[in-house]
């Protein structure tokens, strides 16, 4: 099993080293790692060539967490992707223990793990929502963004079928992809955590965004739109993104944000016409 791990970065030095170190720690070392800089100005390059000279590094002017992924993807030559958050770090059998199941399940093409949560340095117990599970999930991944990046193995051949992040997005990218890759195909699951998800730092998408909903809302007029869905998926996708636009509605009525609530109001009156 040929595995490229894709590395976006900006401006995080000091946590890629410690992403790549976890990546190094793998008990089955990936064939290739690729960190694709974008457009950092904190010595990151530096840093890559001289404490790991054998990673694959590009850099990119500043484009988007989405556009790197994507130039990552388009630069690997394995046959499996693996992301791994600047910010993320792997525990040391997590490419092994995907591999495992892969290998016992060997029409999959996509497995993730759970995943242990630390916040500001000290590790918190998820919400029950954020529970990972496997098989067909496109519903699950309807309410919020049910599959970590940094967790995931994914055959090329997906990308291919369904396309890459959407770079439009400023945030959500993930979540727009889950959902077009869950539609078409089912999901394996690690049940026990492989990966540490660090949280609670400035840069983050979601510190950075407000009202995340909005791009969820985005993504799911996409596929709706696609014509790609089965009936029962369609019917599901529907009744989300109504239930997100009447909430966001009621959140630009109270603000006094007449231009964003006439755009709601006829939203939801398309989707339920």
């Amino acid at each position: 099993m040929n595995i490229s791990v894709v590395i976006p970065t900006y401006n995080r030095r000091d946590l890629l080293k410690r992403a790549l170190l976890s990546v190094l720690a793998q008990t089955s070392l990936p064939t290739e790692t690729i960190v694709i800089d974008d457009g950092s100005t904190d010595d990151t390059a530096a840093m890559i060539r001289a404490e790991f000279p054998a990673v694959r590094y590009y850099y990119q002017e500043n484009q988007g967490v989405s556009s790197a992924r994507n130039t990552g993807i388009q630069q690997a030559t394995g046959n499996w992707i693996a992301f791994l958050d600047s910010d993320d770090e792997w525990l040391p059998e997590k490419l092994t223990r995907q591999q495992a199941a892969l290998t016992a399940h060997p029409d999959s093409r996509i497995c993730h793990t759970e995943e242990q949560w630390i916040r500001n340095g000290v590790r918190v117990n998820p919400a029950k929502q954020y529970a990972k599970i496997g098989g067909w999930i496109f519903n699950e991944c309807l309410p919020l963004c049910a599959i970590s990046p940094s967790t995931v193995l994914i055959h090329h051949s997906i990308f291919a079928a369904i396309g890459l992040f959407d770079s439009e997005l400023p945030a959500c990218e993930d979540y727009d992809l889950w959902l077009r890759i869950t539609a078409r195909y089912p999901v394996l699951l690690i049940e026990e955590p492989q990966i540490k998800k660090h949280g609670g730092h400035a840069d983050q998408l979601s510190q950075q965004h407000w009202g995340m909903d909005r791009f969820r809302i985005v993504a799911l007029q996409k596929i709706i739109t696609g014509g790609q869905l089965s009936a029962e998926n369609q019917q599901a996708a529907v009744a989300m993104l109504v239930k997100k636009a009447e909430i966001y509605l009621n959140g630009m009525i109270k603000r006094g944000k007449t231009e964003e609530t006439l755009y709601y109001q006829k939203l939801i009156q398309k989707f339920t016409a």
